[in-house]
């Protein structure tokens, strides 16, 4: 997804200068849009006046906010997409603070498909100053892009949608495993019930996949199952348990334990599907 943002970026004009830590993607994309490649995080702090983070867990996000606080001056902004917890969040904001550098908390969700089109919806957490200096660059990535609170906030919102995420998928596998137990034609039902009252992004967009029985990464297994332990553990923190985040989890380390946590979460299919194989029907 951080692919596709950048170059979105570099539509609108805004793409100075990139940094990976795989440093052959960075050439790459550089190449493609004739931006810089920095040396490394402090070169881009020092040349940047915002800085658009995206990677997949919270020790990675403190690591690059570290990385760049040799040169984090006042007036920088750091605008992360990754989705971590809020407590990562507010204590980035606090070490980026000390430098008199902004820190706003962006995940964004829409899939591969939103952050290839530009149209993700960004949910930010941080001051509503640093948000409207940031607004054109996240305006570049999403289509709805809301300022939820202080930071941590955004955050909280994300974790709202991955339990959303969550009971969809779980939904549309169980309903695509039952049809395909019917013997009804798949292609048909998708077509009809993904303009009725119980469709979704996720039935008109992944149900195809389970039709065909291909699960291509788009939103991995491995990806929604970290994300969904945050929100046990925010929750936890209010001692609840969150009987979807729950029994997801369960299915999602099933999955990983038989090789498909790479896959699409839509590969929840597989164990829906076999339910109907244990049961004798077909």
């Amino acid at each position: 997804m951080g692919l596709s943002m950048a170059r979105n970026l570099h539509k609108a004009g805004l793409l100075a200068a990139v940094w990976n830590r795989s440093a052959d993607k960075a050439v790459a994309l550089a190449a493609e849009t004739g931006c810089t490649v920095a040396a490394d995080l402090a070169a881009l702090a020092a040349s940047c006046d915002a800085i658009v983070v995206c990677v997949s867990a919270d020790a990675d996000v403190l690591g690059v906010v570290d990385a760049l606080l040799p040169q984090a001056r006042r007036g920088l902004i750091v605008i992360d997409c990754s989705t971590v917890s809020a407590v990562t969040a507010r204590e980035a904001a606090s070490r980026l603070a000390e430098r008199g550098a902004a820190f706003l908390d962006c995940p964004v969700s829409g899939g591969v498909e939103g952050a290839r089109d530009g149209t993700l919806a960004i949910m930010c957490g941080g001051s509503a100053e640093a948000f409207e200096r940031a607004r054109p660059v996240l305006a570049a990535m999403g289509r709805t892009v809301t300022l939820m609170g202080p930071n941590g906030y955004g955050q909280a919102t994300k974790a709202t949608n991955q339990i959303l995420c969550a009971g969809v998928i779980q939904a549309v596998a169980e309903a695509m495993a039952f049809a395909k137990a019917e013997g009804l034609p798949l292609d048909k039902v998708i077509e009809t019930l993904g303009k009725g009252a119980g469709s979704s992004w996720y039935f008109v967009n992944r149900a195809p996949f389970m039709a065909r029985g291909s699960f291509p990464a788009g939103f991995r297994v491995r990806l929604h199952d970290k994300d969904l332990g945050i929100c046990h553990d925010m929750a936890a923190a209010r001692g609840v348990a969150l009987p979807v985040v729950e029994t997801t989890r369960s299915q999602y380390r099933q999955l990983v334990a038989s090789g498909h946590g790479d896959e699409d979460i839509s590969t929840l299919f597989r164990l829906k599907d076999a339910l109907f194989a244990r049961g004798g029907g077909g």
